[in-house]
Order: C-alpha cells, then structure tokens, then sequence
C-alpha cells in the first residue's frame, strides 16, 4: 500500500472531499484503527478477526464500525473529512466512483495483492481507480450471480441444469405444467431484478458495450434490447405477487419448497440455509443465450479491503490488512459464507458452489454489469418497473436519459481515471 496523495480533481463530485481524520492514539501508545466493516450478516465474524490480530499485534487497538446502509454511511463520513483507516466494501459503482476520486490508497505494487486472481483484480480495478494503473482495493471475497436451484425437486421432475436459455424456460414450462413455481419473484426489493440482469446482459450485449456507452457510441436501446427482454421472458415464470414479495420472504419460501429456482447469486445461499431447507441447494451459471459456449459466470469482489489515500498510520493498517488476506482467513470467510475464495489454488467445496465450479476453475469469468452504475442512475427501480408494465421500450429509453445525464459528470466506471 502506497499513498497517493491528496487529488482535487473530482472530488466535488463526491461531495468535497477532502484529507482525512484518519485513526487516534489509544491509551498507553496504543494506535487505535477503525474498521468501518459492511457485511451485516459478517459482524460476528469480522469483530472476532478484530480481536484475533489484536491478540497478536498488542500496540493496536481495532474498532469495528458495522452500519447499516453503508454506502450511505460512508459518503456522510467522508462529506466530515473522516475516511476510515482499513475498509471493507463491495466492489460496485460506488466503490469505482470514490476510488476515481482519489479516496482510497493504491495497491498495485504492494505483495498484499500476490496470489489474487488476476481476473479479480482487473474487475477493481476497471471500476474506477484515482490515475490511470492504479488498483484501489484487494479482493477479499467473490461471489456469483446465476440460479439457485432444488437439487431434488429437479430429479423428482426430471430435469437437467439447463445449458442454453431455450432450455432454462423449457425447465420453467416443465415445472408449471407440474404446478410447481419455476422462479419465485421477489420484486419488493427492487435490486433483486438485477442478479439475472447481469448474467443475461453480459452474454447478450456486445462485446465492449460498457466502454462504447462511456465513449457515447452506443445506446442501452442498441445493445440491451435482447437481453432485457428475455429477462422479461423469465418474470413470466413467477409466481403472480412477485411485486409485492421481498428478499426475506422470497428466500424463506425457495427454503420451504415453493419454487424450483430463485434468480439470485451465491450470497443468498446462508440465508436460505437459515430458514432449514431440507433439500440439496445447488446452483448453475444462467444462460444468457442458445450457444453453451458463450455461458459465462458472473462473478464479482462481493468483499474488497481498502485504505484511506493519506491514513495517518499507514503502517499499522497495512498490517491489519496484510493480517485479513492471510490464506487461512480468507478460507474461513468463503467456507462461512459461502463465498468464492479469490486466491489462486484456493475452493470452497460447498455443494452450493458445485455446479459454478468448472468456471471459476476455467476463470469463464465476467464482472457484475450493474456496477458499472451509480446510485445517480435508478437502475433497479426501472428494472423493477418494466418487469411490473412490460413497456421494454420505456425502460430502455429512460435507462438511456438518466445515463446521459449522470454521465456529463462522469467520475466512476472503465476508464474514469484517464478521461
């Protein structure tokens, strides 16, 4: 980890800011570091490393900050000049903004990132970075967006993980005709619709869309059509209130057996299994088209670990972070959350994973599509829109005004740095 230096350029664009508090003294010399943490479902765990490396490092204190909606958290910390000292966030747009920022410290030459799927790396580091080469987080944990499925229930109807999207509605036909719910929509929670949005706009937009739409040669009405249609094409294999149902009752009824898949990444399988399904989770990558060999996995950093550009005590976090990518805890965090270990060599055996496991092994890997977006633009509440109306036209056209406005004042996404 290298500071970078305070960058003005483009931090009015996240609101002004500027050099950070950073950590404090603690009692007896001891250097007291915050931890600002964002799993919710990961404060026990991380308090628990907190305490471990403590244990083994006596001059520093560690306080671990959990809040909820932390992404919202973190921008009112950073409108008060108070940057957390070592950070966990989820590798997405906001991320890439506050990093093109200049907020977070560069690791590019720092061995913390030795042994770290290049392919993890570069989804870092193409959301944005503070100048050009640089990488502004370490992947911690990874996850997968695609199809969680009842292994059983499968077996019981005789149906096979598809490998084609012919195939994927041809199991959800078969389901319905059993009466079984093939997918169950949880569409209360408006981000849900994103999961299968990434995989099928992956494989169905054009090569590059991404730095074509940065680059203003392209529209989402150009490349998205097909894709954003057939996700239309599988909310019709849902169960009739798909509006009205959330992520926390959608999750407990996949758990109690009332659909045969949910649209939804490798993260949701801990708070399935908290609801005590008795059957076998398994999972598949979606197929976002009719040839198997244009099947990708999306899979993204669910958990990076960062710095503050200009921490005051930039050796002290530098051990604390070295500490959490130690092999072993990397290990214990993907085998406890199901997590994608991102180390080369390293898998987590879960059954979950099982089906997802040729791709990672093959790194058939692309990155989550919707974190090339930012809050500014409200992809998951037209996504949630065109999946309740069905006006694919209005959806696409006001996905495109709302990136062009967002875009004049570009800060985050591929490319940011240099342009």
């Amino acid at each position: 980890m290298r500071p970078s230096g305070t960058r003005l350029a483009g931090l009015a664009a996240c609101a002004a800011l500027v050099l950070p508090l950073g950590a404090c003294s603690g009692e007896a010399g001891r250097t007291t570091l915050t931890f600002f943490q964002f799993k919710g479902e990961a404060v026990a765990y991380f308090e628990e490393l907190a305490e471990r490396f403590e244990a083994e490092n006596p001059d520093i204190d560690v306080l671990v900050q959990n809040v909820p909606d932390a992404e919202t958290a973190l921008r009112t910390r950073l409108v008060k000049n108070d940057v957390p000292d070592v950070l966990t966030l989820n590798g997405n747009g906001t991320f890439g903004e506050l990093a093109s920022a200049g907020v977070f410290a560069d690791f590019a030459d720092d061995p913390v990132l030795d042994g770290v799927k290049e392919s993890y790396v570069d989804v870092v580091r193409e959301l944005g970075a503070g100048s050009p080469g640089e990488v502004n987080g370490v992947p911690f944990a990874a996850n997968a967006s695609g199809v969680l499925y009842n292994v059983e229930l499968f077996a019981e109807h005789g149906v096979e993980p598809p490998e084609t999207f012919e195939e994927l509605v041809t199991a959800a036909r078969t389901f319905e005709d059993a009466g079984v719910v093939p997918f169950y929509g949880m569409l209360a929670d408006a981000w849900t619709a994103q999961s299968p949005m990434a995989p099928l706009t992956a494989q169905g937009a054009p090569e590059d869309f991404f730095e074509a739409r940065f680059a203003g040669e392209t529209t989402f009405a150009e490349g998205w059509r097909e894709p954003i249609e057939r996700l239309g094409t599988l909310f019709e294999h849902t169960q009739p209130d798909a509006g009205a149902v959330g992520y926390q009752d959608g999750t407990r009824a996949f758990a109690e057996g009332e659909s045969a898949m949910l649209l939804i990444g490798s993260y949701a399988v801990p708070q399935i299994r908290s609801f005590e399904p008795t059957f076998t989770v398994g999972s598949f990558a979606l197929p976002g088209t009719d040839d198997p060999a244009e099947t990708t996995l999306v899979s993204g950093v669910d958990v990076l670990v960062t710095a503050g550009a200009d921490a005051p005590h930039p050796e002290e976090a530098q051990r604390f972070i070295e500490f959490l990518m130690q092999p072993e805890v990397i290990q214990e965090y993907a085998e406890a959350q199901v997590a994608i270990p991102v180390l080369e060599g390293s898998v987590n055996e879960d059954p979950a994973l099982a089906g997802i496991q040729p791709f990672i092994e093959e790194e058939r890997l692309v990155g989550f599509t919707d974190h090339q977006f930012i809050p500014a633009i409200p992809l998951a509440p037209l996504l949630q829109q065109y999946l309740t109306d069905g006006d694919l036209d209005a959806f696409l056209a006001e996905l495109d005004a709302s990136w062009d406005r967002v875009a004049l004042r570009r800060t985050w996404g591929l490319g940011a740095a240099a342009s």
